[in-house]
């Protein structure tokens, strides 16, 4: 079903030059492993280089009584909240999305809200789990940034090892039951050519947010400033480059600020669940149709 990955190992030195901030172990290993690692507190650190060629997911975990909202957020907010994957009420194992995967220990770290407001971070979330739970997996940007790269599009990002910048913008999600706010994207800095280039190739994964947003002026989406990112890392800019904006799956944690759900458990930004998923390829990815 999904075409093969690219092997690092052979697709030359120019590639692999990319992938500098992330070490050979890291770029090739099996989501497995890493998951392995990630339960064992070796590994908590952002995802973006790992595993390359196998999907990642932004992660919502929300009580039963406000998943049918949030599915609903989802689809019609395809952009910013592309569905890849739904577990059953109370299950905390993904089959469809591999084997063995434990959404209470394979994410590096979490983020805990109740009534909207982040409580805490913590790398395991068994204690905090709930027969009541439903999982949310949304497509995410890092599963895209392996093809701009093997096609010649360099991400400064991942070559420094650092979280890739967020900010939130005045787009206006559509909202869903008390599932609402403004979209946050992520930002590359990109030549021209490399902007005009990646529209393209993105254009092929809308199930990891597809193409750009916006590229250009940042206040035009409600930006003010570059350097200071709401989520992640800054990231510096040549004298050539433009900022490429792309959908984020941090938007749902602007929205459940707004839902103030009595607890929501995600992700923490850059740090994403890994699936088994083989394939640079995600716009092939099943869309769930309804909840499981």
């Amino acid at each position: 079903m999904f075409a093969e990955a690219i092997d690092p190992a052979q697709a030359g030195n120019d590639f692999q030059v990319h992938f500098s901030g992330v070490s050979e172990e890291l770029r090739t290993a099996l989501p497995c492993d890493v998951r392995g690692m990630i339960r064992q507190n070796k590994l908590s650190d952002h995802t973006a280089g790992i595993s390359l060629g196998y999907l990642q997911g932004n992660v919502v975990i929300l009580p039963s009584s406000h998943a049918m909202d949030f599915f609903r957020f989802c689809q019609r907010n395809p952009k910013p909240c592309p569905l890849v994957g739904v577990s059953d009420t109370g299950n905390p194992l993904l089959p469809t999305l591999g084997q063995d995967v434990d959404i209470r220990t394979d994410v590096g770290l979490y983020n805990v809200y109740r009534d909207g407001e982040l409580a805490e971070q913590v790398s395991d979330i068994r204690d905090l789990w709930s027969g009541d739970f439903v999982t949310f997996v949304l497509g995410c940007s890092f599963s895209f940034e392996e093809a701009l790269m093997s096609e010649g599009v360099q991400l400064r990002h991942i070559i420094e090892n650092k979280t890739v910048s967020m900010y939130r913008t005045n787009l206006k999600t559509v909202p869903a039951g008390p599932f609402s706010g403004d979209t946050v994207v992520s930002m590359r800095p990109l030549s021209v050519s490399d902007t005009i280039r990646s529209i393209e190739i993105t254009s092929r994964f809308p199930q990891a947010h597809g193409t750009p947003v916006h590229f250009g002026d940042g206040a035009a989406i409600g930006i003010a400033d570059l350097s200071k990112p709401d989520w992640g890392e800054v990231t510096a800019f040549q004298d050539d480059e433009i900022p490429v904006f792309w959908a984020c799956g941090v938007t749902p944690q602007a929205a459940v600020r707004n839902a103030r759900p009595p607890i929501c458990i995600t992700h923490a930004p850059g740090r994403m669940l890994i699936s088994d998923i083989r394939g640079v390829d995600v716009g092939r990815t099943e869309v769930p149709k309804a909840l499981a």
